[in-house]
């Protein structure tokens, strides 16, 4: 019988159309991912990557390396991952428990870019590695999450190996190597959470990705039946209580209109934002301020209280995955925004003052398990007046029940562009990014990926461009070309 990874890919080239739905949002989806990247861009850990490999990183015909310059597309895809993922920005994803579009997009856009590919087919393209990440994650989450893995780098890998291998032009049986080739590669573990390594992470799998494939069209092979045989994914990676692939089934309708994505709101640890709402609203509802309150109480599940591991965040990584730091951001303010994760944010008063009043707790393992589903987070909060208001969110603001508008999604693109586009030129490249479908090549990208390492470190208080951003020619090109093409 087929293993799951020959169904993928047999569907996947099986001629299937993607509807309205599934377009429209995997476009919202690319946009979103997009404007992470150039808000990552400036980011240590990108800077970290790009001055490791920056021998690799000149001008030729590849593709363009957000920062600037150009590489290969593997490399292009290590980069611009890793700036995808750096802020903690990016979707979620539930059923591959993962970041999908920050391996996908990134993997994606360097051979789009280097093959002059339309804007139609890097959304197929994006559909195709989406459903194939949701086919595999079922198959072994959550126990795999659960244990440490970061699924991410491992579902991630091995769902976009199937995105990047049909863009390139394999046919059913590349795209299944493709995949059992990037099962060999899906690495990366949680305890590397709240450090430069997790998004490195993104990048990582978003380049073993393009090299599965890129080993896959040259011939290689490895077991089409990897994901169940004896020794493979899921018994090494999912242990005894992974579910398998028995009965999973693929695209019928497409996991983007059926479960969907869920951009994130605020920058920070996805596992931190329905108690993040859950202030907003009730603030929204009641109006106290800050001061007022005497202490803040989140019941999350498990595996969010192990994802939040800084209650007094040293740093703007570890302030990302700090419950009390992002609560205390969410008494003090309306929205949470990427200026709140500098180091001089971190450190200041205001919130610090907060934190020894905010405490998380988790569901039990039992109740977890009783409910067979996530349960929801809830949030209570004492104010000096003995007031106790109590609140409950299963879903965060952005997923299918509670969807980003427009407004929603433009305010979070321009975060992400501030410093590289003005409101003009971002208004300009959102509306292109909206249109993806229409765009006859990607080319009106390039720009923008090339000024954001600049514009964005800049923006961090770091004033002056790393030689490995690129060259004055090769800035003073960006800046005519993006004049041109989006403002």
């Amino acid at each position: 019988m087929a293993g799951i990874i020959e169904a993928i890919a047999r569907w996947s080239r099986s001629g299937v159309g993607f509807g309205d739905l599934a377009r429209q949002r995997a476009h919202h989806a690319i946009a979103d991912t997009i404007g992470c990247m150039l808000a990552g861009a400036g980011d240590p850990a990108v800077r970290a990557v790009r001055t490791a490999f920056a021998g690799s990183i000149a001008d030729g015909p590849r593709c363009t390396v957000v920062g600037g310059g150009q590489a290969a597309e593997a490399l292009s895809a290590l980069v611009n991952g890793t700036a995808a993922h750096a802020l903690d920005y990016d979707d979620n994803f539930r059923p591959g428990c993962s970041h999908a579009s920050a391996v996908l997009v990134p993997a994606l856009l360097g051979p789009a870019l280097a093959r002059g590919a339309s804007g139609r087919a890097l959304v197929d393209a994006y559909l195709v590695g989406l459903e194939a990440q949701a086919a595999v994650g079922r198959g072994v989450n959550p126990s795999h999450y659960t244990a440490g893995w970061h699924a991410t780098s491992t579902v991630g890998c091995i769902g976009t190996a199937a995105g990047v291998a049909w863009l390139c032009g394999l046919d059913q049986a590349g795209i299944a190597r493709a995949m059992s080739l990037a099962v060999s590669m899906a690495s990366g573990v949680k305890g590397q959470f709240g450090t430069p390594a997790k998004p490195l992470h993104a990048g990582l799998a978003a380049r073993n990705a393009v090299e599965a494939a890129a080993l896959a069209a040259c011939g290689m092979t490895g077991r089409t039946d990897i994901l169940e045989a004896p020794q493979g994914f899921r018994e090494l990676f999912g242990g005894p209580d992974a579910a398998g692939w028995d009965g999973v089934a693929i695209g019928a309708p497409h996991v983007i209109e059926s479960e969907g994505l869920m951009p994130k709101r605020h920058p920070c640890c996805g596992s931190t934002h329905n108690a993040v709402d859950i202030v907003l609203d009730l603030k929204a509802q009641h109006g106290f301020a800050a001061a007022e309150v005497v202490a803040v109480e989140t019941l999350v599940g498990l595996v969010n209280q192990r994802n939040l591991a800084y209650p007094d965040p040293a740093d703007e990584m570890q302030a990302r995955f700090s419950m009390q730091y992002c609560v205390a951001l969410a008494l003090l303010k309306d929205r949470l925004e990427l200026s709140d994760f500098t180091a001089a944010a971190v450190g200041a008063e205001a919130a610090r003052a907060l934190l020894p009043r905010i405490t998380m707790t988790a569901h039990s393992a039992e109740a977890e398990r009783a409910a067979g589903r996530p349960l929801p987070h809830r949030v209570t909060i004492r104010l000096a007046d003995g007031r106790v208001l109590p609140g409950e969110r299963a879903a965060a603001k952005g997923t299918i029940t509670d969807p980003f508008d427009d407004a929603d999604r433009r305010a979070k693109f321009a975060d992400c562009c501030r410093g590289v586009l003005d409101a003009s030129g971002t208004t300009r490249l959102h509306d292109r990014l909206d249109r993806l479908d229409a765009q006859a090549d990607l080319s009106f990208l390039e720009p923008a990926l090339a000024l954001a390492g600049q514009a964005t470190e800049a923006r961090r208080g770091g004033g002056v461009v790393s030689r490995e951003s690129g060259t004055a020619d090769q800035n003073r090109s960006a800046q005519g070309r993006l004049a041109a093409e989006v403002r």
